[in-house]
């Protein structure tokens, strides 16, 4: 592994550079064996997932099309849906519990620039934070989600809502940036979850 590579891998602040380019060119090359499957081959589209993503549990399923950065960063928990045009910016591992269920659009978005610090940013600098969806979460149409955040498990993200802090179980949250709105009951089908 090279030096920006080991860095970006470290939560460090890295330089992209060829080696980070090759290893987003090879995910684009099995991105693009994932969304132009035929409509009806389920098995091209598995086979490209499996080997795209880091996870993928059992009866998980994303709908193309689909984009990802690197794809080794993320893993889906049993049961997950991504809807079509999902955009998963795995420089940081992104853990999407089981369960989860992931609007049309939504964003995922682990990349980090300097805010304060102009030349830095001029030359391209960036560090990544890793994202956590919690179980049986729902996150709505078009969500942002931001470097860092983790939204906790029974969760409900409301269309639209950019979340850049984190967020607890049992919530509703909506707007930009999100805020808990109001509670949900810890009680799921009348199986009390415990995490």
């Amino acid at each position: 592994m090279g030096e920006q590579a080991d860095r970006l891998a470290r939560g460090e602040w890295y330089l992209d550079d060829d080696e980070l380019r090759q290893r987003r060119l090879e995910c684009w090359r099995r991105l693009d064996s994932f969304n132009g499957a035929a409509a009806d081959d389920d098995a091209v589209r598995a086979q490209a997932l499996g080997s795209l993503l880091g996870e993928v549990g059992e009866g998980a399923l994303v709908v193309p099309r689909f984009q990802c950065s690197y794809g080794h960063n993320i893993r889906l928990g049993a049961n997950a849906f991504v809807n079509a045009n999902g955009f998963f910016m795995d420089d940081a591992l992104i853990t999407i519990g089981a369960d989860v269920r992931i609007g049309p659009g939504a964003q995922l978005m682990t990349a980090l620039h300097p805010v304060d610090d102009h030349r830095r940013r001029r030359e391209g600098w960036e560090r990544a934070a890793p994202i956590v969806i919690g179980d049986n979460t729902w996150l709505g149409a078009s969500v942002t989600v931001g470097a860092g955040v983790s939204i906790g498990h029974n969760a409900v993200i409301g269309a639209g809502s950019v979340v850049l802090q984190d967020i607890p179980d049992h919530v509703v949250a909506a707007g930009s940036p999100a805020r808990v709105i109001r509670r949900t009951p810890a009680e799921v089908e009348g199986l009390q979850r415990e995490h």
